[in-house]
């Protein structure tokens, strides 16, 4: 994981751990941007780290990024809840990765596409995981505009910035500018809550 991380231009690993009291030990001394944490470790978990790393009166923690090959729902909402700014499986790719970092970096959250639409359906409710039929259950409040719309339905699908980018034939940048104004439209913290205000309008495209 280091060395695919060490190969992008706009990421330096400055430390390593080789278990979760060690890695908040090493987070305290290196103060980083981001922290890659896996759940289950020796000495202990990183859930126990995170909790640590955002404890209370910590100026400035970095953000935590869960890598872990636990696909386990409770996992995830236990991560949420400490602070976590992404949770990602080891199988998603590097591309996922790398992506999950700079939303970290940035203040955003990234959680693997499989396990966003099953928090989606947890927190929408069952009248708002159809299908969609083209149209908006109930008029959008606030408006987006066609292409916003499209950025939005790809995002719940479930699909990363560089995904919808090529989908749609944009530049990434250009993705991130959409999603930019989606985000201040409907004043949500990051793209999960984009992704369930998407469901619960029912917007064309969403896959329930």
């Amino acid at each position: 994981m280091a060395m695919i991380l060490s190969a992008e231009d706009d990421i330096e690993v400055v430390a390593h751990a080789h278990d979760g009291l060690h890695a908040v030990e090493q987070a305290a001394a290196h103060r980083p941007d981001v922290v890659l944490m896996d759940i289950r470790m020796p000495r202990l978990d990183g859930l126990d780290a995170l909790r640590l790393i955002n404890r209370p009166g910590t100026l400035n923690p970095p953000k935590v990024v869960i890598v872990t090959t636990f696909d386990d729902d409770a996992y995830l909402n236990q991560a949420i809840e400490a602070g976590a700014c992404g949770f990602i499986l080891k199988d998603s790719g590097p591309r996922l990765l790398t992506e999950a970092i700079r939303a970290a970096a940035s203040g955003d959250a990234l959680v693997s596409p499989s396990l966003t639409l099953r928090l989606l359906r947890r927190h929408t409710g069952p009248g708002a995981i159809t299908r969609g039929t083209g149209a908006p259950a109930q008029p959008l409040t606030p408006p987006l505009t066609p292409r916003e719309q499209e950025v939005v339905v790809l995002l719940a699908d479930g699909l990363t910035n560089a995904e919808i980018a090529s989908a749609l034939s944009i530049s990434t940048g250009t993705v991130k500018t959409h999603l930019s104004n989606v985000q201040g439209k409907l004043a949500a913290r990051n793209r999960v809550e984009i992704a369930a205000w998407a469901w619960r309008n029912r917007l064309g495209g969403v896959v329930g």
